[in-house]
């Protein structure tokens, strides 16, 4: 699969795995997420090699993220999207938004799922997402 490349002012949104930091990556999901606290760096890179991942970048420095595991025929679940604190408040996360979803190998997905605690209205406008339709049909296996 070619990598995506899109441009928007001084920043790039790039499906590139090469290009990814994952020292970044990881310091973000493990110390300022609330859904990956004490994910080890070796659990993020690996999570990284199964997935489609956008890195959002400022020239050369990565200054967002967000990973899509998916089949690339029938179900996809967006995860771990985040822009460095640094760059919110400047449209980066609507447009990280836009891109996965409008990524054209993720075009042909009956379903794509996101969890979130307080972003709704962000995945509501700039993905499309809505509630979950039947949530009394899915079910979750948590661990500690």
């Amino acid at each position: 699969m070619e990598a995506i490349i899109l441009h928007r002012g001084p920043f790039t949104i790039s499906t590139d795995p090469t290009r990814l930091d994952i020292d970044v990556i990881h310091d973000w999901l493990a110390h300022r997420s609330y859904w990956a606290q004490g994910r080890t760096r070796e659990a993020v890179a690996r999570s990284i090699e199964h997935s489609l991942c956008f890195g959002v970048y400022e020239g050369e420095q990565q200054v967002g993220f967000a990973r899509v595991v998916t089949d690339y025929v029938t179900f996809a679940w967006l995860c771990d999207v985040f822009i460095l604190e640094s760059h919110q408040g400047q449209g980066l996360g609507k447009w990280l938004v836009e891109s996965v979803t409008s990524h054209p190998d993720l075009q042909p997905l009956r379903r794509i799922l996101l969890a979130t605690r307080d972003a709704h209205e962000l995945y509501r406008r700039y993905g499309g997402f809505t509630g979950l339709a039947a949530p009394e049909r899915w079910m979750e296996r948590m661990r500690a």
